[in-house]
């Protein structure tokens, strides 16, 4: 594992330490699941993008669309 180094505002420092004291979880962690959960959220809209034009080409234009389809 590495170390990233990053500078927070105190404001959201503060925020983090005291997430972590009622969760009882270190800052670390933390921080390491919210870049997870950033990370898998813009790797679905990427691909969001790259699929889009091939569901709209088969009449796919809305959320309600694809369930009906698979519903």
């Amino acid at each position: 594992m590495n170390t990233l180094t990053i500078r927070l505002p105190d404001d959201l420092r503060a925020d983090l330490k005291k997430i972590s004291r009622e969760q009882n979880k270190p800052v670390s962690d933390l921080v390491r699941e919210s870049i997870r959960r950033y990370v898998a959220v813009e790797s679905f809209r990427a691909l969001r993008r790259k699929v889009l034009p091939f569901a709209e080409a088969q009449g796919f234009l809305t959320d309600e669309d694809v369930f009906k389809a698979i519903s």
